[in-house]
């Protein structure tokens, strides 16, 4: 009944999750068919919705809530608050930075001493040690501010250092983390090539390792490094020879390095021109016959790959936590404006479609929110397997940024385009966090395609079961009750019992979703099988619907949480959550329907053909409707 197998799923879906890894931020898994017979059973995966692709349900990690932080933590994070918030007021220009393309000296030496380049790096080395959690608090008070400048400093302390703190020897961390934290001397991370975006695992550069043994020659060229200009050590990645050790073929394999610019051979070019994060320089970087001593390997040689996703992946909350400080800041400069500004005699904010406008904004910060603070608090907990929840917060939260910029531009009208609020400039520098760090065309896939993956072992472990049946009951009975509820309209999932009265109704809307998603997902596999890589606008609309799901899980969980603790936000809580459900629940129907019917995979069709006329010279040139034939 079945025609896909893991295992080929795996080798067709992994060039194209691989091809999104540069800035896909997420572990691939990988088929260890060798290692079976001799290693102990997985642990069995606690990803909510790595295992809703599955079809089974775990909550380990939505529910409750996650509150990782003590007394002794929250009142450590809260100390810096006002000095932050200090800063910003009165010591950091955001229009300055913008003009000037640059933050000066004077703004950086009171950073340093507050502490905030080295936000996560223990206190042993300098830094202020702060957890996940701690940490987006604070990126979130500096992405209500300056976005460009929070780039500038989180480039540095996040991916910059993040490599060092992961992969780091003991050595390695005791001669670089003082240094990175409060020594004054700033980290990059340098990844992308001049012919390499997404694809992580073909960079071009060399490391060749010396006749002696003690050095690796390094060559190459890294493109729109951060802070690529400025700083003085560098987290790098290039090809190196690599011995199998079963086989004994040679072959290249990606490996990280550390990579001071005080070695020979480092330089960097002109700061690039762009739209926006103007004050957060970007260069190219070059390395050419660079002698990298072997005690700079990070992490094992041929391992750069992991260690690469695994950085980027391990940060990918915070570019969702400073984008709720953004939308943050625009709602409340939206409601300031709609709340006395007169038009047609009456408040703007008497009318209904400003009213959705507004309550929509609020709803979108309010799921990003509970996103990021879900994703960083399980990884306080300990949580290993947050891959895809990791991916579906940074691609809801830079679009939700997006959204509610825009739409707060658009309800302050003509002041909205001027340069005194300060939306235009969050605009602009926002405009690349939904290419950067995971282009979310990328992301959609691989959200997608690792799920799918998932499931497709799930649906092969059933098919073994099937071949003996009589030796597999509990299996193919509980399988076979689940499929048969779903067709039958029971659904199988029920949420009701982690969440509050109130929001009952709103929890079986997302366990609808859930049941209707699971079918969707068996019947794509039934379908297509391995060929289901290549069906890249059913995946957008996969992933399209797995996010909703999780947004509508995340908030009710959350909202659960208010009411449990009477918090005196409860009640907005609640009517978010009810609000967003319902919405949510819609586009997931919407997003279903699309992947079942002929009708619009027949339109993609066109559309496809409608592409391949523009980029063949027979589109838009040829449509003029005054030309003489």
């Amino acid at each position: 009944m079945f025609q896909l197998t893991g295992q080929a799923l795996s080798r067709n879906g992994q060039q194209l999750v691989r091809y999104g890894a540069v800035r896909c931020l997420a572990t691939v898994p990988k088929a260890k068919a060798a290692e079976k017979s001799s290693s102990p059973e997985p642990k069995p995966n606690q990803s909510f919705m790595m295992n809703i692709f599955g079809g089974k349900l775990q909550t380990s990690q939505l529910f409750p809530y996650p509150e990782p932080l003590n007394v002794e933590q929250k009142e450590y994070i809260q100390a810096f608050i006002d000095p932050v918030n200090r800063f910003f007021n009165e010591t950091n220009n955001r229009i300055k930075n913008d003009e000037t393309c640059n933050v000066d000296e004077q703004t950086m030496d009171v950073v340093w001493e507050l502490g905030l380049m080295g936000t996560s790096i223990p206190e042993e080395f300098g830094g202020l040690g702060l957890s996940n959690v701690q940490a987006a608090r604070l990126s979130d008070i500096s992405g209500g501010n300056d976005l460009a400048f929070t780039i500038h400093i989180g480039a540095h302390q996040s991916i910059g250092t993040k490599g060092i703190l992961l992969y780091g020897t003991e050595a390695q961390k005791k001669k670089y983390l003082p240094q990175l934290s409060s020594g004054r001397v700033f980290g990059a991370f340098a990844l992308t090539e001049p012919s390499v975006g997404s694809d992580a695992a073909s960079v071009k550069t060399k490391a060749v390792l010396s006749p002696c043994g003690k050095y690796y020659i390094l060559n190459g060229s890294k493109l729109w490094c951060s802070g690529g200009g400025i700083a003085d050590i560098f987290t790098t990645f290039a090809q190196t020879e690599v011995v199998d050790s079963k086989t004994g073929q040679k072959k290249d394999k990606m490996t990280a390095f550390i990579v001071e610019r005080g070695f020979n051979g480092v330089s960097s070019g002109p700061p690039e021109k762009k739209m926006g994060l103007k004050c957060s320089i970007t260069t190219d970087v070059y390395f050419d016959d660079v002698k990298v001593p072997v005690e700079n390997v990070l992490g094992e040689v041929g391992n750069g790959f992991k260690v690469a996703v695994n950085i980027l992946n391990s940060g990918r909350f915070g570019l969702c936590a400073m984008l709720t400080g953004t939308m943050r800041t625009c709602i409340e400069k939206a409601a300031e404006h709609v709340s006395n500004r007169v038009q047609f005699k009456r408040k703007l904010m008497e009318f209904e479609n400003v009213q959705e406008k507004l309550a929509k904004m609020a709803m979108h910060h309010y799921v990003a929110q509970s996103l990021g603070y879900m994703v960083s608090g399980n990884m306080d907990l300990g949580s290993t397997d947050y891959h895809l929840e990791a991916a579906i917060t940074k691609v809801f939260g830079t679009e939700a940024g997006w959204y509610v910029c825009d739409e707060a531009i658009q309800l302050l009208g003509g002041n909205g385009y001027m340069q005194a609020p300060g939306l235009e400039q969050f605009l602009r520098d926002m405009r690349v966090f939904r290419i950067f760090e995971g282009a979310n065309d990328v992301l959609r896939l691989f959200i997608a395609l690792t799920g799918i993956q998932h499931a497709g072992n799930q649906l092969k472990g059933l098919q073994k079961a099937m071949k003996s049946p009589l030796t597999n009951l509990g299996t193919v009975f509980q399988e076979g009750t689940k499929r048969l509820s779903r067709q039958m309209g029971a659904g199988g999932t029920d949420l009701s019992e982690f969440v509050v009265d109130p929001l009952k109704d709103s929890a079986k809307l997302c366990a609808q979703s859930i049941d209707q998603f699971n079918q969707t997902i068996e019947s794509l596999l039934i379908k297509h099988g391995k060929n289901i890589v290549e069906r890249q606008f059913l995946l957008a609309r996969v992933a399209d619907a797995a996010i909703d799901i999780y947004t509508m899980a995340c908030v009710l969980s959350r909202a659960s949480r208010a009411v449990r603790k009477g918090l005196p936000s409860a009640e907005h809580e609640l009517l978010m959550t009810q609000a967003w459900c319902t919405e949510a629940n819609y586009r997931v129907q919407q997003n279903i329907q699309r992947i079942h019917s002929g009708v619009f995979n027949e339109n993609y069709q066109r559309m496809a053909k409608i592409a391949s006329n523009i980029c063949s010279h027979q589109g838009p040139a040829h449509t003029n409707p005054i030309e003489v034939d």
